[in-house]
């Protein structure tokens, strides 16, 4: 801080000198003493000077409405948005959001540092405060095959950058338990920079969870039940309530919250798409959720600002109060959470719904989205199976995690798989797109819906290789190469015929448009899978499919090189 600024938020506080801006007749929320304080609050360049009664140079009579620090996001993908980190900040800054955690490992996986480097860049033409993770797991598993792989050696450059807090969530926890001497490189780079370690342990308890605990894993975000949370909260890890697209924890883990706890529990989306956000909001939202569940607005707020700031040594905010940041949230109410104005760093950026500030947009030239698909016929798309009985992935609604079925499936005359309407089971392929190896995994899943036609997306978490479910081969065939033709995205077709398609431009993860244009692309691709492919409603047809390869994520998945087991952590034949 210059010494001009710092005499002048002295001066200011002091009342000698009139503020630079003052937001006039508040209610602000002391999250520090969990109270409501009525007074104006008074700013200097980028700075709260103090709390009182102050006149400024310029003046925003409040009315009465309530003053909060902006919302911070302790864990989310933004390409999991499917929009670039400028647009990300357009759309989620009018709905209170001062900063976001970004684990860019979804770009990493495709692109490898040049992919964090677009990231970085990208964030600078937004006023969303955009603070980094390095991706700890890049490929999340050596059971896959990614666009890169990020060492120990990789990362110490990225530790050291102002806008990278630590490393994102380690999600080879099996490296971790065993003391994998690759994985113990990449935890002491953290520890020698003196920077924070995500966790991500589904399922994880007793001895195996204490032995990931005490390599500094600080949060985990994957807890889906109450016990799984008590058990972490013991060991001192920070927890992230989730309510993202297709996860949705929040509620459940709330029954587990107390005062004597909440102040260890905090709020993220980890995955949140456009159409989600231009539609139901962000964290004004998570906040609505945790009052109508009959938490108290106050530790509501807590949650979503004090406890995520000190969580993650962010101690320039997360509350009104002098000398933090002027990042501040003006809403209607605390039980709606209706945001009114948005202020970051001193300057009016939204309001009423619309962001102000003009938009620069980073050029995506190093990270257009690549096609490098070998060797795919239609032929390989043929699944044979020895008996009627065959391994499936069994979808489980409200979450990521599946359960591994065995179930009885059709066969045709050459023993291969055929597609029964009356199961609901079908075929899904991951086809390799980074490194021309040729390898497609093939497999079944149960409860996707699906009964005409296919859809294929090169969003496939984490390496996102190309993913694609469909009722014959010729379908999934033609969703395929139209997505190569395309360079990414999402597609729909049925009987060879395109019915919806998503260009994603960027990794083949995000598009280069306008947020509104990206979500009604969306709402009319499910509004298709659902009424013509008849796609289970209980799930969101891009966001279920791309997690069905995450070979993190209980109990069992499918990557490019065949259906594996996450509970032993090996690969499995499709015949049971």
């Amino acid at each position: 801080m210059e010494k001009s600024i710092l005499k002048k938020l002295i001066d200011v506080a002091a009342g000698r000198e009139p503020a630079d801006l003052v937001l006039k007749s508040g209610k602000v929320i002391d999250v520090y003493g969990h109270s409501i304080i009525e007074g104006d609050v008074a700013i200097v360049d980028k700075y709260i000077a103090a709390i009182g009664s102050y006149s400024g140079a310029k003046e925003i009579d409040v009315q009465g409405k309530y003053i909060a620090p902006s919302f911070i996001d302790s864990h989310i993908h933004i390409e999991s948005s499917y929009v670039s980190p400028e647009e990300f900040g357009r759309l989620s800054v009018p709905h209170g959001t001062g900063t976001i955690i970004a684990d860019p490992h979804e770009i990493v996986n495709v692109a490898g540092l040049k992919g964090l480097s677009y990231m970085l860049e990208a964030a600078k033409g937004t006023k969303l405060d955009i603070k980094y993770m390095v991706p700890s797991c890049v490929p999340a598993t050596p059971f896959e095959t990614a666009g890169a792989e990020i060492t120990a050696l990789d990362m110490k450059a990225p530790l050291r950058d102002p806008q990278v807090l630590g490393l994102g969530e380690f999600m080879d926890y099996p490296g971790v338990i065993h003391a994998d001497d690759k994985t113990l490189d990449k935890i002491i780079t953290a520890m020698d920079s003196d920077t924070l370690i995500d966790g991500h342990s589904p399922g994880l308890t007793g001895k195996d969870l204490a032995a990931y605990v005490v390599a500094g894993i600080h949060t985990d975000h994957e807890c889906s039940t109450v016990e799984e949370m008590l058990d972490r909260l013991r060991m001192g890890v920070y927890i992230l309530l989730r309510q993202g697209t297709a996860c949705h924890d929040l509620e459940t883990l709330l029954d587990g919250m107390t005062p004597e706890n909440s102040r260890r529990c905090l709020l993220c989306s980890d995955d949140r798409n456009v159409e989600t956000i231009l539609q139901e909001g962000h964290l004004e939202a998570h906040l609505k959720m945790c009052v109508a569940h009959g938490v108290d607005p106050i530790t509501a707020i807590q949650m979503a600002t004090l406890n995520a700031a000190e969580c993650f040594r962010l101690t320039d905010r997360g509350a009104v109060a002098p000398g933090k940041l002027a990042s501040l949230v003006v809403l209607e109410d605390i039980k709606d959470f209706k945001v009114s104005k948005v202020i970051l760093a001193g300057e009016l950026v939204a309001e009423d719904g619309s962001y102000l500030p003009e938009i620069n947009y980073h050029a995506i030239n190093s990270v257009h989205g690549a096609m490098g698909v070998a060797n795919f016929t239609l032929d390989r798309l043929v699944l044979p199976l020895a008996s009627p009985q065959a391994h499936v992935i069994e979808l489980t609604p409200g979450g990521v995690v599946t359960k591994k079925a065995i179930e009885e499936i059709r066969r045709d005359n050459s023993g291969n798989f055929q597609f029964d309407p009356t199961l609901d089971i079908c075929k899904v392929a991951v086809i390799e797109r980074h490194k021309n190896t040729g390898n497609i995994g093939l497999g079944l899943l149960k409860g996707y819906g699906i009964k005409e036609g296919a859809i294929a997306q090169s969003i496939a978490h984490d390496s996102h290789n190309i993913i694609v479910a469909g009722v014959s081969d010729s379908d999934m065939f033609f969703a395929v190469e139209t997505l190569i033709e395309q360079g990414g995205g999402v597609v729909l077709v049925k009987d060879g015929e395109v019915l919806e398609t998503v260009p994603m431009p960027i990794a083949g993860l995000m598009s280069d448009q306008k947020g509104e244009w990206v979500a009604e692309k969306l709402c009319s691709f499910n509004r298709i899978a659902f009424e013509e492919l008849y796609i289970n409603q209980l799930y969101e047809p891009i966001m279920t499919l791309c997690f069905m390869s995450l070979a993190v994520i209980p109990e069992i998945k499918l990557t490019d090189r065949g259906l594996f087991d996450v509970g032993i952590f090996e690969y499995i034949s499709v015949d049971a």
